[in-house]
């Protein structure tokens, strides 16, 4: 529908009728110091045909590159019918599903994902989305704190192994809640949770948890679960959904198992696209069913006993009740959640196993190519997914810069979040990696290396 803005006499009409002057005494109650300042920075507007270029110039800056980067954003073969499916015009235009007599395509499809997340976690109950995995995790802890009643604290103790960025965004939206992050004291050694030197976390309403961890190490997480359960407090399962496809589900580890599982969606046919969009994931035990932000969506029969699907146990109040709400997201990512469901359902369970098998065993092959090249080691051993930390004879940034040069993203910069690892970078192989493809990065890397006399 195209957007047909009021011209100024109809702006004048409705000024004249509210007896007001003009626009800005509409905002005459709002201090001057809070007002926001010029937009000097904001470029002149572009014609559409301007725009179209620009985006297309854009684009074409990441096609040919090879990427090896990794680190929460994971380049993976998307089905062509993933999207051909996604953006047709029900799917790509519906709005938020409140009418279930004419929602119902779109309440199956979230049902199915919440179905399929619920088996890939081991958990009972899923939300349809959140905007990313980093909040996700905020989300997460805030429903934490509300459900265990036991705890008389709002603190709350993280993995020092979790990715940083997520940290930093879950303290942003905590952070002013009176909710205390802390890292959790336990050494970490080769890249993982230290468990046989861990002591008590003391009292505690969450502990969160990584798995892979942000290094792409795998963590001793049936101890770490067991021991956050014995001080009290519920346990945040941070994941990788393709990792889960091989790894122990969150809903079996330790004795227990994890009591919230979070994460980023993105692996789950979602495009890169340049930094976006995503989609977060949110599940837990049923006992926290009430707590869960999000929609949630249950299968019943109509009066005539046929089958339907409709939002249930939460309304739509309850998310838009300001300090009062439950959560302050008032929409989803429903049209990634449409993708990741297609993606899942083409794939299977059989084929997202091959997908996980085949990007931990490509980022093996990687990392042997990589480290037969002098002076690059891996920093940490031990076990991992399709990630893995690699110590290089000169700064990761300068490198970096120059293998971008040559078309190829080399790695996760590890300097950014830690001084001591400005030499370090974190690579990744998903299932689109070729031989030819690491066969060409590992040659480049010598030869950069060589070029600048390591």
């Amino acid at each position: 529908m195209p957007f047909i803005p009021h011209t100024q006499d109809d702006v004048r009409a409705m000024l004249d009728a509210i007896g007001a002057g003009d626009p800005e005494c509409l905002f005459d109650e709002i201090p001057a110091e809070l007002r926001g300042v010029s937009l000097d920075g904001v470029p002149a507007g572009l014609t559409e045909q301007a725009v179209a270029r620009l985006m297309r110039e854009r684009a074409a800056r990441d096609a040919g590159a090879l990427c090896f980067i990794g680190a929460g954003a994971y380049r993976h073969h998307i089905p062509a019918a993933v999207w051909e499916l996604t953006t047709r015009g029900e799917f790509y235009s519906a709005y938020t599903p409140y009418q279930a007599e004419a929602s119902q395509g779109t309440l199956q499809l979230l049902y199915e994902y919440q179905t399929m997340m619920t088996g890939l976690t081991g958990m009972d109950v899923s939300n349809a989305s959140l905007y990313d995995g980093a909040s996700a995790l905020a989300e997460a802890i805030l429903m934490a704190i509300r459900a265990n009643r036991k705890a008389k604290t709002s603190r709350v103790l993280v993995a020092g192994t979790l990715h940083p960025i997520y940290r930093q965004v879950a303290e942003a939206i905590v952070g002013a809640q009176d909710i205390r992050l802390e890292t959790l004291d336990i050494p970490v050694r080769n890249g993982a949770l230290d468990v046989q030197r861990a002591g008590e976390p003391g009292e505690a309403a969450a502990v969160v948890l990584p798995q892979p961890n942000f290094y792409g190490r795998l963590e001793q997480i049936d101890a770490l679960t067991d021991l956050a359960h014995r001080a009290g407090a519920l346990v945040i399962a941070v994941v990788n959904p393709t990792a889960l496809a091989l790894l122990k589900p969150p809903g079996d580890w330790g004795q227990r198992g994890a009591d919230i599982v979070c994460g980023e969606g993105q692996p789950l046919g979602i495009p890169l696209s340049s930094g976006g969009p995503y989609f977060g994931f949110l599940c837990a035990r049923q006992a926290f069913v009430r707590q869960m932000p999000g929609r949630i969506i249950g299968r019943t029969v109509d009066m005539d006993g046929k089958q339907g699907f409709t939002l249930t146990l939460q309304a739509r109040e309850q998310h838009i009740r300001r300090s009062k709400a439950t959560s302050n997201i008032c929409t989803n990512q429903g049209l990634m959640v449409t993708a990741a469901t297609i993606y899942l359902a083409l794939l299977g369970p059989e084929g997202l196993r091959r997908v996980a098998a085949v990007c931990h065993g490509n980022t093996r092959r990687l990392c042997e190519l990589l480290c037969a090249i002098d002076g690059v080691e891996p920093v940490h051993d031990g076990p991992f997914f399709h990630e893995r930390a690699l110590r290089l004879p000169r700064p990761a940034a300068d490198v970096l810069t120059r293998l971008a040069e040559h078309g190829v993203q080399g790695g996760y910069d590890l300097g950014r979040h830690d001084d001591s690892m400005a030499d370090c970078i974190l690579v990744c192989a998903t299932e689109v990696v070729t031989e030819e493809d690491m066969q060409q990065y590992a040659g480049l890397l010598r030869t950069v290396l060589e070029e600048m006399g390591a």
